[in-house]
């Protein structure tokens, strides 16, 4: 790694070299959309860096909240995460198919209740896959581990919460969505949501973030962060769609080393579809 890259992201070559080492895990967090035609499961049944569970994003989720992707209580997402092998002790290294999509979520997941050494892997499978590196369709031997929970309730913004930043602007907002969905040029892809943006929020569309599946320098994402109008100095919340890709956002600013961000977890999805919510269009 260079002092240019993310202390959060390893080349393949790390990864490599490490296969099989103890304490080691690898996560497979890929996860689509629709409109992506990729099925995460069957991708990766059909072949995996060697060692790597399955990540599912709808089994470890909450689904008492009505929502898509919600985050899991503490002692729910231990249980899950040590069903797959994974303590928060280990070194982990998650990855998705293009690279920078899903796994920054499960990244900030498992930071968010307690694991200290978790990174991305850099280009993601396809990448990985591209370069000829070892792929299995072998089934992972899953050792059940014991993940014991140190949640940062700080790192996660509720709706009450998000109502009132809306209200007083006490925190930045970082909207990780297409710039066409930002405005409300485009229509969201679920039913029964506005389009538009929430009062003072800032669009820094996700996908702006990676080049070729890998993250872009910490000059690069520092400039684009400021070029955006988000003051470094003061804190900020990361939202998109459903939390998935606010988590991108979450991992750049944390790259170039800002401390005071957290992501709303309820996103888009839940305010885009309550009445009561503010919402308004065109550029911030």
């Amino acid at each position: 790694m260079t002092a240019e890259k993310s202390p959060f992201v390893v080349s393949a070559d790390w990864l490599q070299q490490r296969l099989g080492a103890p304490n080691l895990r690898i996560v497979d967090a890929s996860w689509y959309l629709p409109a992506q035609k990729r099925d995460a499961k069957a991708e990766y049944d059909a072949g995996h860096i060697p060692g790597a569970v399955f990540f599912d994003h709808e089994g470890l989720s909450d689904p008492t909240s009505g929502l898509p992707h919600t985050l899991l209580s503490p002692v729910g997402f231990a249980g899950g995460v040590g069903a797959l092998g994974l303590s928060e002790t280990d070194t982990i290294v998650v990855y998705d198919g293009p690279g920078l999509f899903s796994a920054p979520r499960v990244w900030w997941m498992l930071r968010t209740m307690g694991a200290e050494t978790v990174y991305l892997l850099d280009g993601g499978f396809d990448a990985w896959k591209a370069e000829g590196r070892p792929v299995t369709a072998e089934r992972t031997v899953i050792d059940i581990a014991t993940f014991t929970p140190r949640f940062d309730e700080t790192a996660v913004t509720s709706f009450e919460e998000m109502t009132r930043i809306v209200d007083d602007q006490s925190r930045q907002i970082a909207d990780a969505r297409s710039a066409g969905r930002f405005t409300g040029e485009e229509p969201e892809p679920r039913a029964g949501m506005r389009s538009g943006h929430m009062p003072g929020a800032r669009s820094l569309p996700a996908t702006a973030f990676a080049d070729q599946g890998r993250l872009k320098p910490l000059p690069a994402l520092k400039a684009m962060i400021e070029e955006a109008g988000i003051d470094l100095t003061k804190p900020v919340v990361t939202s998109c769609g459903s939390g998935i890709t606010a988590a991108v956002l979450s991992l750049a600013l944390q790259s170039i080393g800002h401390k005071n961000n957290s992501l709303y977890d309820g996103s888009w999805s839940e305010w885009g579809s309550r009445p009561e919510t503010k919402v308004v269009t065109g550029k911030a």
